[in-house]
């Protein structure tokens, strides 16, 4: 069974070791101890949004938020700028679970969208957002309406 909530604290431990890989996807280098404050600084000082997937009770993926505006609908909006399934949980709709998470918590917020960003030769992700409803902004983005115009 695949459940998702809000991070806190106490799942510090495996959601560091998976945001690590999450970087080193993307080519950046190793560094538990930098993931680890960084994570617990945005979930401290409550400057992003976390959601963990579990399946059972194993951490399999995340999606992070940071709260953003829009000045031309006088609304919030939510960058979506990190979502990570691991290998061994992938094709099992996590990566959709997430997406849905992040889209309720902008909803309940009364937010005009959610901005993802992913790397433009992310083709995985890029299929995953077009396949839920996202549409292509640019290279590097997505949006996915949540409020009528």
């Amino acid at each position: 069974m695949i459940t998702v909530r809000r991070a806190t604290r106490e799942d510090i431990g495996d959601l560091t070791d998976l945001f690590n890989l999450y970087r080193t996807w993307y080519r950046q280098p190793a560094d538990i101890a930098a993931a680890r404050k960084f994570l617990l600084e945005r979930i401290d000082r409550d400057e992003s949004v976390i959601f963990c997937a579990f399946e059972g009770d194993k951490l399999a993926g995340f999606t992070q938020l940071y709260p953003i505006f829009s000045s031309v609908r006088l609304l919030p909006a939510w960058l979506l700028n990190d979502l990570y399934v691991a290998a061994a949980h992938r094709q099992k709709g996590i990566a959709k679970k997430l997406l849905d998470a992040a889209a309720a918590h902008g909803r309940e917020r009364g937010a005009a969208w959610l901005l993802l960003q992913t790397g433009n030769d992310n083709y995985t992700a890029q299929a995953v957002y077009e396949k839920n409803g996202c549409q292509r902004v640019s290279d590097y983005f997505y949006e996915l309406p949540l409020a009528e115009l």
